[in-house]
C-alpha cells in the first residue's frame, strides 16, 4: 500500500507502507547503525522522532522479548530501504510489520534512503509527517502537518517517558542474557533517575553488584537523600535538554553531596547544572561507529550515540574538565568535576545496539559509589 514522507521543506519520499496505517509527525533523524533495530524503537530517547535506517536490509532477525530496551516502541516513524520479507532467528517471536502494527507505528520501506539521508546531512534533521495509506495521497496536506508540527527545541518530551512511581530494578545481563536473574540486596544502593532510561543501562550497574532503584524526572533531591543512596544516574531521554529546568535545579542542589554519573541527556542536564550551555546540533550523532578520544588516557573508543543536542564548546563549566571529544566534528562528549564527584558522557557505553569500548566507565561509576570518596571521576 501506498506510503508517503512529507518533510517541512517539501522534500517527498515516496514508498511502500508496512506497519500500522494512519499518519504521523515527528522529527526526521537517521541511525548508522548496521544492527539493533529493535533496541533503537525501544529507546525512550526517540520519542516523536521519524527514523530513517543508512542500513540497506531491516527486518532480518523479526522482534524478540530479550532485545527490548523498553516496554513499548516510542519512535513516530520507521524509514527502510528494503524490509526483509523472510524472517531467520531463533528467538524470533513475530516480524517487524506485525510488531509495528501493534504498536501502532508507521512504517515505510522502497524509499530512497540514501537521498534522504544526504538531504538531512546537508539541511538538517527537519519536522516531517509520515503516512501509509489513504493519507499518503494528499501531499500537500502532509507538508502543512509537517510544519505545524513542534520543533523539537523547546521541547521537554521527558514528562512523558518517565516512570510514575519508583521501582526496584532488580535483572542482570549474564551468559543467558537476562533470562536469568541475579540481584545483590547488600549491594551499594544507587538511584537512577528515569529521563528515559534503556533497560541495559540497569543492567550493567545490576551486573557490578549494585542495587538500583529508580525514580521519576519529578523526585526532589531531598527524596532521593533520604534513601541514603551512594550514587545517582542520570539517564539518557528524549528532547531538549534545558527545557527539563526542574531536572537541572535537583541536580544542581545534589552536587557534591553524592557521587553521580550522567549519559546522553543525564550528562546535557549535569552541564546545565553546572552552568554550561547546550545547543542543538544540525542532524546529530545516531549509530554505532562514532569515534570519541578520551583526553585523559588519549584512547579512541568507537561508541554508540543517539542525540540531536550536544554541550556548547564555549560553556562555562563551574569547575568541571572536558575529558572526551568527538573526533568527527570535536563536539564535547564528556565530562567530570573530580571536587564535585561527578561525571558524564553524551553517548552510550551501555552500548545496545553497540561497541563495548567504554563499559569501563560503569566500573568508574562503582568505585565512586563504593568508596563514598566525592573525588573519583573518568581516568
Amino acid at each position: 500500500m501506498q506510503g508517503l514522507l512529507a518533510l517541512e521543506d517539501g522534500r517527498l519520499f515516496p514508498g511502500i507502507g508496512f506497519g500500522a496505517e494512519g499518519v504521523q509527525t515527528g522529527e526526521v533523524v537517521f541511525n548508522t547503525s548496521m544492527t539493533g533495530y529493535q533496541e533503537i524503537l525501544t529507546d525512550p530517547s526517540y520519542y516523536q522522532q521519524i527514523v530513517t535506517m543508512t542500513v540497506s536490509h531491516v527486518g532480518n532477525t523479526g522482534i524478540n522479548l530479550e532485545d527490548m530496551e523498553s516496554g513499548r516502541f516510542w519512535v513516530s516513524g520507521f524509514v527502510v530501504r528494503a524490509l526483509s520479507p523472510v524472517v531467520s532467528n531463533w528467538r524470533n517471536r513475530g516480524t517487524l510489520d506485525a510488531y509495528l502494527k501493534e504498536q501502532n507505528v508507521i512504517g515505510l520501506s522502497e524509499v530512497a534512503t540514501r537521498a534522504l539521508v544526504r538531504h538531512i546531512r546537508e539541511k538538517g534533521a527537519m519536522r516531517a509527517a509520515i503516512a501509509h495509506g489513504e493519507a499518503a495521497q494528499d501531499a500537500q496536506a502532509l507538508i502543512e502537518l509537517a510544519r505545524s508540527a513542534p520543533d523539537m527545541s523547546g521541547l521537554n518530551l521527558v514528562d512523558a517517558v518517565t516512570c510514575s512511581e519508583p521501582y526496584n530494578w532488580t535483572e542482570r545481563s549474564d551468559p543467558q542474557w537476562y533470562l536469568e536473574h541475579h540481584y545483590n540486596p547488600a549491594g551499594p544502593l544507587i538511584v537512577a533517575y528515569d529521563f528515559g532510561i534503556k533497560r541495559n543501562i540497569l543492567r550493567m550497574l545490576t551486573d557490578r553488584g549494585l542495587r538500583v532503584t529508580v525514580v521519576p524526572a519529578h523526585t526532589s533531591p531531598s527524596d532521593v537523600l533520604a534513601m541514603k543512596p551512594a550514587g545517582v544516574f542520570l539517564s539518557n531521554g528524549p528532547g531538549d535538554p534545558a527545557a527539563v529546568d526542574y531536572a537541572i535545579a535537583n541536580v544542581r542542589e545534589l552536587l557534591g553531596k553524592v557521587p553521580i554519573f550522567g549519559i546522553c541527556l543525564g550528562h546535557q542536564i549535569l552541564a546545565l547544572a553546572l552552568g554550561g550551555k547546550t545547543e542543538k546540533m544540525r542532524f546529530g550523532h545516531r549509530g554505532g561507529n562514532q569515534p570519541v578520544k578520551n583526553l585523559l588516557t588519549g584512547a579512541v573508543e568507537i561508541s554508540a550515540h543517539n542525540h540531536g543536542f550536544a554541550v556548547s564548546a564555549d560553556s562555562q563549566l563551574n569547575g568541571a574538565e572536558v575529558t572526551h571529544i568527538n573526533l568527527n566534528d570535536k563536539t564535547i562528549e564528556g565530562i567530570r568535576h573530580t571536587g564535585m564527584g561527578a561525571f558524564s558522557v553524551q553517548y552510550h557505553p551501555e552500548s545496545s545496539p553497540g561497541p563495548h569500548d567504554s563499559l569501563y566507565l560503569f566500573d568508574e561509576f562503582v568505585d565512586m559509589a563504593k568508596s563514598g570518596v566525592i573525588n573519583a571521576g573518568v581516568s
